[in-house]
């Protein structure tokens, strides 16, 4: 089968790291699943067995179309054929239109705890962090997330304050979830090799911030203001959004640098920036 390098396509094919990837899912027989970017069905076919539903988004035709056509396949098993970053996951997991495609077949009624969605994917690398926090904005649908991703990318999700690769992406996820790197794969599981590591690693959603954050806007805004000035310290670096005064009212050394501030100091930055805007909005 052609390997299409504009999907970035790397396909899985280590027996020894599909099963690790199975054993750290470990998913059950109540359980609906969603697998993103299956290529050739890597991890597919075990994960429909063990699953009660699994639904598969492969924006590649040819793939998908090779996967309904397999042997294995059967009632429980529903391709989707589109792009992760246009799919509604709230609406797959009601059983309705999860994108331009159409409606997806019924969906078999399971139990209510059973309903939250399970993810697992190979994430193209060009593309991991937007896939990433397509699927946090929609994580009240979402019980977690197993994904391969580049090293470097579960580098920063796991990151502590002080590294190098400590950065926006680390405190953004960290506000919305508990990140682990559960281990690496090397070149050679898959075929092309990519030219870089991948690594496994889980995320568990939170419905709600995991701290005070003032606004997902808010954060949002703050934190890529202070990380765009990694050299600077928080007072220059932040110094249009708000004083030295104000930082240090949230207990925080305005001397410091961005990579030095955990992600709950920045929640404690977000929420004091949005109690300014809302005293600015009222002439306080």
């Amino acid at each position: 089968m052609v390997v299409r390098k504009r999907f970035g396509q790397h396909f899985l094919h280590d027996p020894a790291v599909i099963r690790r990837i199975m054993d750290a899912v470990a998913p059950s027989c109540a359980e609906r699943i969603v697998e993103l970017g299956p290529g050739r069905g890597a991890l597919t076919w075990g994960l429909l067995e063990r699953a009660a539903e699994l639904t598969v988004i492969e924006i590649d035709r040819d793939l998908a179309a090779s996967l309904e056509r397999d042997a294995r396949a059967n009632a429980r098993l529903r391709v989707l054929v589109g792009d992760m970053l246009e799919v509604d996951f709230e609406r797959l997991r009601a059983g309705g239109a999860a994108s331009a495609d159409g409606p997806l077949p019924p969906v078999r009624e399971l139990r209510p705890e059973a309903t939250k969605l399970r993810i697992v994917g190979n994430l193209p690398y060009n593309i991991s962090t937007p896939i990433l926090f397509h699927l946090l904005r929609q994580r009240d649908a979402i019980a977690d997330m197993h994904l391969m991703v580049q090293k470097e990318v579960a580098d920063r999700m796991v990151a502590e304050p002080g590294s190098k690769q400590y950065g926006r992406l680390t405190v953004m996820l960290a506000a919305y979830a508990d990140v682990e790197k559960l281990f690496e794969v090397g070149p050679g599981a898959f075929q092309p090799r990519p030219k870089v590591w991948s690594a496994m690693v889980r995320v568990r959603p939170s419905l709600e911030p995991r701290f005070s954050i003032g606004g997902d806007a808010v954060l949002k805004s703050l934190v890529s203001a202070a990380f765009s000035h990694r050299r600077k310290t928080l007072r220059n670096g932040l110094k249009a959004l708000m004083s030295s005064q104000d930082i240090e009212t949230c207990g925080i050394d305005p001397r410091l640098r961005p990579e030095s501030l955990t992600p709950e100091g920045f929640g404690r930055l977000a929420t004091r920036l949005s109690q300014l805007a809302g005293m600015a909005r009222h002439g306080g």
